[in-house]
């Protein structure tokens, strides 16, 4: 597999995350409906999904342990999970021979995807790729195996949300700006030996119709207002009020 700058740093950090990261799966895999973001936002209030899923042939990039794969899978799609972290795989395979739903499981980094161009309907990513892989190489790949008229669909970490974030995860997050959103890209955490890509909407926009891409949504989730959980030191009070996370949908209308 292609190594990249960040990657091996990537995988090491989800490697080690490998028994929450099973409860996680036996939790997700078994959820009734699409269930989105930190905070369980349902398909049903969200319509992160097109409205038909059924028979698409679908690439998730940064499949994890292959949850969101599994429920496409319910709802008649033929998807194809992606991931770069052996033991991500290893968790969506023992998911797959607990519940007996099968699809195919690839280990590839979201910058690299081996399958053929204009061959998957829609490609997916909540977070995943979409914050672990780098925006100007896996929004191409995207673009490149997406056939034309096939939907993308990526859900990350909200631009306020990352401008507001303290530089330590265990702080809470406060109602003030602590960085910069001139030139945010990549980003890196003193407590964390990770590298994560995050990019303004103006960028997103430019990004995107520059690889072929017509923007169709822009999804802002907040948490319910009677919520009182705090993931990712995220108050409540402060995520009913500013989008926590942002769903980015776009149709492929010409070759990049």
């Amino acid at each position: 597999m292609t190594r990249l700058p960040h990657l091996s740093a990537n995988v090491e950090y989800w490697s080690a995350r490998n028994a929450e990261e099973l409860d996680l799966a036996r939790r997700r895999w078994a959820d009734p409906e699409p269930c989105w973001g930190v905070y369980d936002i349902p398909e049903s209030v969200a319509h992160v999904l097109p409205e038909n899923v059924s028979e698409l042939r679908v690439a998730e990039l940064g499949c994890g342990t292959g949850y969101v794969s599994a429920w496409l899978a319910r709802a008649g799609a033929r998807p194809i999970g992606t991931d770069p972290t052996p033991s991500q795989l290893r968790i969506a395979q023992r998911m797959q021979d607990e519940t007996g739903l099968r699809f195919p499981l690839i280990r590839s980094a979201g910058e690299h995807v081996p399958l053929a161009s204009a061959s998957v309907d829609l490609v997916i990513s909540e977070y995943g790729a979409a914050i672990w892989a780098d925006p100007e190489l896996w929004i191409a790949e995207a673009a490149r195996i997406l056939r034309p008229g096939g939907e993308l669909v990526f859900l990350g970490n909200s631009t306020l949300l990352m401008l507001c974030a303290p530089d330590l995860e265990t702080d809470p997050v406060p109602t003030t700006l602590q960085r910069a959103q001139r030139g945010m890209y990549r980003f890196s955490w003193p407590d964390e030996p990770t590298v994560e890509f995050h990019v303004s909407p103006g960028d997103w926009i430019r990004l995107l119709r520059r690889n072929g891409f017509d923007i169709l949504d822009l999804i802002e989730l907040y948490a319910a207002d009677d919520e009182t959980r705090t993931p990712m030191q995220i108050p409540p009070t402060w995520a009913t009020r500013w989008p926590v996370e942002e769903v980015w949908r776009a149709r492929r209308v010409v070759a990049p």
